[in-house]
């Protein structure tokens, strides 16, 4: 068992004190795992089929067409009524709880795109014939992952740069703080616009672009507690004694620069996320036919008939967003000196 610091101990209590802040922890990590299982909640692939006394995996495995009656050696169409009659014909298959991927485009369906919601489509279609709740869950997960990778990314850089700002001083601080001045007044948007038409844009190159910019949030906070620790008795202390400006910087002022930093943290997965939307929804964000919350939402603008698309949309997010301020306002709180 994890023995936790006494203040520690308490921080963590003064956390779950605040019932808001815990439900809304413990929200976001049911929805965080429903996200992350979006494979298998949303799929066109079925779990698992039992066909003339053999068993498939067709969520874990591409099977051909011919495995199951089909006439093509093709990957097998499970949305096909011909094959879905020929399983049911010799046995039997059990799909997903939305039998559509983000990708998976509705032919069969005798009403015109977009399609309200019925019992085949929860939250209806989009204009591609798309399920929306599928692309939903597709695109909030990627909006998710990419929002967090981004912060800890930038958490890494600017809590490194801030400490050697903060714990050298003089001409290192003053030539850095110009550098960051310089950096944080360059038009990021325009930029992304004038990159993405030379470069296609995808996953890792958009983070690599925000991560440029993202880092420098995190450098002030820790930079001003380096500068206020650095003079402190045991720091001086830890000087005399022949210590390491390492292990000075890793082991007795990083710490208590990172208990203010990390009270930022949601918010800054908040900032990613929207960052990314607000791409997608312009056309400079993922490429195109990716799952996308942006791309849901520029939809809802094209589609103003179809109220549906952007309810869901608008929903989903304000749940996830307003999880993730409850979770960081009760943060705050609980390393906030003058709460008890």
């Amino acid at each position: 068992m994890i023995k936790l610091h006494p203040i520690t101990q308490r921080r963590v209590q003064q956390f779950f004190a605040n019932r808001l802040a815990a439900w809304s922890l413990y929200g976001f990590c049911i929805l965080t795992s429903v996200l992350l299982l979006s494979n298998w909640i949303a799929n066109e692939r079925p779990w698992i089929i039992y066909y003339e006394n053999q068993w498939f995996f067709p969520i874990l495995k591409t099977y051909p067409g011919t495995d199951f009656g089909g006439i093509f050696a093709t990957e097998a169409q499970y949305q096909d009524p011909i094959i879905k009659e020929k399983i049911q014909e010799k046995g039997w298959m059990i799909m997903p709880p939305i039998a559509y991927s983000f990708d998976t485009h509705d032919f069969y369906s005798n009403q015109p795109q977009p399609a309200p919601p019925s019992t085949k489509h929860w939250l209806g279609t989009d204009d591609q014939g798309r399920d929306i709740l599928a692309r939903i869950l597709y695109g909030a997960r990627l909006s998710l992952i990419f929002g967090v990778c981004l912060t800890g990314l930038s958490l890494i850089v600017g809590v490194s740069v801030g400490a050697v700002q903060g714990y050298y001083g003089g001409t290192i601080d003053l030539f850095g703080q110009r550098f960051i001045e310089i950096w944080t007044g360059m038009p990021t948007l325009y930029l992304l616009i004038i990159l993405s038409s030379l470069v296609r844009p995808s996953f890792f190159w958009l983070m690599l672009v925000m991560l440029l910019f993202g880092w420098v949030k995190f450098v002030g906070v820790v930079r001003a507690e380096f500068l206020r620790a650095r003079n402190l008795d045991y720091v001086n202390a830890a000087k005399s004694l022949g210590v390491s400006d390492r292990t000075i910087i890793f082991r007795h002022i990083l710490p208590n620069a990172l208990v203010a930093t990390i009270t930022y943290l949601p918010w800054h997965v908040i900032s990613g996320i929207m960052s990314l939307s607000a791409l997608d929804f312009l056309g400079f964000g993922m490429p195109i036919g990716s799952p996308s919350i942006g791309e849901l939402i520029a939809q809802a603008k094209n589609n103003i008939h179809a109220p549906w698309i952007g309810l869901s949309v608008f929903v989903v997010m304000f749940i996830l967003l307003s999880l993730l301020i409850f979770i960081g306002e009760g943060m705050r709180d609980a390393i906030d000196p003058q709460r008890r």
